[in-house]
């Protein structure tokens, strides 16, 4: 009995999200010029042709993949952080929690964290003379931790360069997750801990 058209749809559906998830924890461990689209065709499980009729080029689908890294999901549960009405100290606790949750928990979380920061390396404008990034991740992160430095629970330093170091620590324990098979995890008051100023998350 032939597929309905919607069943069609739906493959077609989960065909295109298998192959973006796949493709991300690819390049993460690959970079875009270490992937070579028959390659990745295979470590996905779909033939090269098949792929070709989702994506026209391995650029298109590093765009898309780039798209789906850059989270606006992400990006707006951060915003909402920042605007809750709570200390800084409680702020970056939620937060530590939750990326150290996702990283525990979800390889493609991990693919995504590690490639989004290979992706703003590799970008010519990502740095400015002043070394202040523009990525929203790192100006939400530097908004809280400016709070906290008001409030006396923040370590003192340049705002955005703790952030930096704060999301390096994250993209440390991606790149672990991804790469090896022994590692220890931290955990989310060691993340805490590498802004707050008594030391303990």
């Amino acid at each position: 009995m032939p597929k309905s058209q919607k069943r069609c749809q739906e493959i077609r559906e989960e065909t295109r999200s298998k192959i973006l998830n796949d493709s991300v924890l690819y390049f993460a461990k690959n970079g875009f010029a270490g992937t070579k689209i028959s390659d990745l065709a295979k470590h996905i499980g779909i033939g090269q042709g098949t792929l070709y009729i989702y994506f026209k080029s391995k650029e298109e689908l590093f765009n898309e993949i780039f798209a789906l890294t850059n989270s606006s999901k992400d990006i707006e549960d951060l915003k909402m952080l920042v605007r809750l009405p709570v200390p800084a100290k409680k702020k970056i606790q939620k937060l530590s929690n939750s990326i150290m949750t996702k990283l525990m928990q979800d390889d493609v979380y991990a693919a995504k964290v590690a490639l989004n920061t290979q992706i703003m390396f590799e970008q010519e404008d990502f740095v400015s003379a002043e070394t202040t990034y523009q990525s929203e991740l790192y100006q939400m992160t530097e908004k809280i931790i400016k709070q906290g430095q008001k409030e006396g629970s923040v370590v003192e330093g340049l705002p955005m360069k703790l952030a930096d170091y704060y999301w390096g620590v994250v993209y440390l324990y991606a790149l672990k997750k991804l790469f090896t098979t022994k590692y220890e995890m931290i955990s989310e008051e060691d993340l805490a801990r590498v802004l707050l100023k008594d030391g303990r998350g």
